[in-house]
């Protein structure tokens, strides 16, 4: 029995002669924060609304939770799902609790509920202001809010966290790691990289609509074999064998500076490069260790950016 929560075959779309998706496979897992990252155009939109059921596929298959995005079983299906686009529109003249009144009768959702969303998400104080006075971000946590009804058991969210300030980015991401813990299953894009890099469990890189490369990002790095930067902060009297020592055992592409040795460390000698150390560790100042981020990641792959316009957007 599978814990595939959203599976994705061989999914190819086209709009005109420009190919968006191109033979796309994934598997999503129950209970995981699964990011999509990739440069405009790479077909991250196009997929969401495939699997959302709002684009239908030229080839292959999308199930969600084993059913077929068609048909009165994908309906039942779809009132579990949330959905928070890049772009969200608002009647201005609506408050925003009215504006989740609207939302909770689309989705056959309790009004009751409306009140506890937009306090999960920061707005009860705004709730009987118009929107035409909401800032972009406070409108950026109203869609979050109408997403959030009904509380779904998957979460498609695009671009979530656009126009929120830090504080807010740290609040959004609290309730995602909350809902995860309840089960709740979350896709999520973003151009941020560093803001999702220690937050999403796996990661799908896409370009020109394929997926290039599927996994943890500890696992991305192990398969590019990205260095990694150690900053050695010795004593000053130890500086002269420290410098010998490394050049002896074959590290010798040191940058030197006020701030110490920087070394770009192959990952497979990380070790050895402590073990010719030893001898030292108890009299350095500071030892930093910097992995590679999400960014090296992405470029590591070589992503090729799209070289004609593509329509995310149809």
């Amino acid at each position: 029995m599978t814990n595939n929560v959203i599976e994705v075959r061989h999914v190819k779309k086209s709009f005109g002669d420009i190919q968006a998706l191109n033979d796309v496979s994934l598997c999503v897992e129950r209970g995981e924060v699964f990011g999509l990252i990739g440069h405009n155009g790479a077909g991250k939109s196009t997929l969401f609304k495939s699997m959302l059921g709002l684009i239908q596929p030229d080839a292959g298959d999308i199930l969600i939770n084993g059913t077929p995005l068609h048909g009165e079983a994908f309906r039942q299906v779809r009132r579990r799902i949330g959905y928070l686009p890049e772009n969200i529109v608002f009647y201005d003249n609506l408050t925003g609790l009215e504006t989740l009144w609207f939302f909770a009768d689309l989705k056959g959702v309790p009004k009751s509920e409306c009140l506890a969303v937009l306090k999960t998400v920061g707005l009860d104080h705004a709730a009987r202001r118009r929107v035409r006075g909401y800032s972009k971000g406070m409108r950026q946590r109203l869609g979050f809010a109408q997403a959030l009804l009904g509380k779904p058991d998957i979460l498609f969210l695009d671009e979530p966290t656009t126009g929120l300030d830090p504080v807010g980015i740290r609040e959004f991401y609290g309730i995602i790691s909350i809902l995860k813990k309840q089960g709740a299953t979350i896709i999520l894009t973003s151009h941020i990289l560093a803001e999702i890099q220690e937050r999403v469990d796996r990661l799908a890189l896409m370009s020109t609509g394929r997926v290039q490369a599927v996994g943890t990002v500890h696992l991305l790095r192990e398969n590019l074999g990205l260095p990694m930067q150690i900053q050695i902060v010795p004593h000053p009297e130890i500086l002269p064998p420290v410098l010998a020592t490394m050049e002896a055992n074959g590290f010798s592409h040191t940058i030197q500076s006020d701030e110490g040795i920087t070394v770009i460390c192959p990952r497979d000698q990380k070790i050895p490069l402590f073990a010719a150390l030893a001898p030292y560790l108890s009299e350095m100042i500071d030892i930093r260790i910097t992995e590679p981020s999400l960014e090296d990641v992405f470029h590591g792959y070589s992503i090729p950016k799209p070289t004609t316009h593509t329509r995310e957007n149809p």
